[in-house]
């Protein structure tokens, strides 16, 4: 799960989506998380559209509405938004799934807005060194963490939906005796982040079956002994179209060249260097809104991992750091990201196919060990 900086919400704004800490005041009260501006001119002039949010949360079943719904008792929630592709949400949202009480958790799985407490007192400190003890217990985690995945990977298939991907990543977990990372992480809603098509990451779960020459990205973290795993891989549905497999090849490809100039001494700067004249070279965008992250008994921590190039990323790695490394590439010229209404699924904004790739890394006296590899990565 990539980390994330919050830009203006404004479809209109004036000042190119700048990061931006006004919030709305109502969603704030609906529990509507994400919904910032850069300033009053912004909201204001946004207004229109914004507000149609709040009568969808404060009235989510729809009734009013019933011509969106279907027979089956499906219905799309942002019936007036302007979407940049062809994909659509399939609510509702099944009910959070539970996790036995003997399972330790983060800190956010129990706050009611779901902050991670302890990665906010830690912000701003330097990458932390695992012992060896440490570095044991993430070992163990991440190995839990591929098998997860693989299991979630043999659910691929059309007519599966993307609810059903999560209940089995769910289980898989609590049958681990783990805790599903991105349950409750600032009131996600569920275990798993499921990204189809043209949609960059963080994509919710939901009762949309999957169709063939759909792709998904299946992007899996889990808590287990006081450390994460975070890994995720891309994934076609049936037979795909030539670019959807040139841009699988591509973000593959991305992540395994960049994993190589990992070592003691390695700038963290120089891994967007590597990977965006690759992507560039397949016709191909990176992603700038979302990085790579530190990773250990924090989910989202230092250093931050920037995937692009002549960007200002800082430090150099050293033995006993633990971070991941998560391309997110897109077809095509255009990096940008366009939000959904639910405030984390982001999409390409043409509406072309993204895909990703990301491993969990540690930085060993000699180079550098994938802790989540599965039998054909590096």
């Amino acid at each position: 799960m990539s980390s994330a900086t919050v830009l203006c919400q404004s479809s209109n704004c004036t000042h190119g989506n700048p990061p931006s800490r006004l919030e709305c005041p109502t969603c704030n009260k609906l529990g509507i998380r994400g919904s910032f501006f850069c300033g009053q001119e912004c909201f204001k002039s946004n207004w229109k559209t914004h507000k149609i949010i709040h009568d969808l949360a404060r009235s989510p079943a729809t009734a009013a509405n019933p011509s969106q719904g279907t027979t089956d008792g499906t219905f799309q929630p942002f019936a007036n938004f302007n979407y940049a592709g062809t994909l659509r949400p399939t609510y509702p949202l099944s009910p959070k799934r539970e996790v036995p009480d003997h399972i330790p958790r983060p800190d956010y799985a129990t706050h009611e807005d779901g902050v991670p407490t302890t990665e906010m007192k830690r912000s701003g400190q330097p990458p932390r060194l695992l012992n060896p003890e440490e570095i044991e217990k993430m070992k163990f985690a991440c190995r839990l963490g591929r098998e997860v995945l693989d299991i979630a990977a043999a659910m691929v298939r059309p007519g599966v939906t993307t609810d059903e991907i999560d209940a089995v990543v769910h289980q898989a977990t609590i049958d681990r005796n783990a805790y599903p990372s991105p349950l409750n992480y600032r009131n996600f809603p569920k275990s798993v982040c499921t990204s189809v098509n043209e949609t960059i990451c963080h994509g919710i779960p939901d009762r949309r079956k999957l169709q063939e020459g759909d792709i998904i990205n299946l992007d899996i973290s889990l808590y287990y002994d006081g450390f994460h795993a975070d890994l995720n891989a891309t994934y076609p549905v049936g037979e795909i179209d030539e670019d959807s497999k040139k841009l699988i090849r591509t973000t593959r490809q991305c992540l395994d060249e960049a994993i190589k100039i990992c070592k003691p001494g390695a700038l963290f700067r120089d891994i967007g260097k590597v990977i965006e004249p690759i992507a560039r070279a397949n016709g191909c965008a990176v992603v700038r809104t979302y990085t790579g992250h530190g990773i250990n008994d924090l989910f989202h921590t230092a250093p931050n991992i920037p995937h692009y190039a002549k960007n200002k990323a800082v430090g150099t790695m050293k033995p006993g750091m633990c971070f991941t490394i998560e391309p997110m590439i897109n077809l095509g010229s255009n990096w940008d990201t366009y939000h959904w209404p639910d405030n984390w699924t982001a999409t390409t904004v043409d509406g072309k196919r993204s895909a990703q790739f990301e491993e969990t890394l540690l930085i060993t006296e000699t180079g550098v060990e994938v802790l989540t590899a599965g039998s054909t990565d590096l």
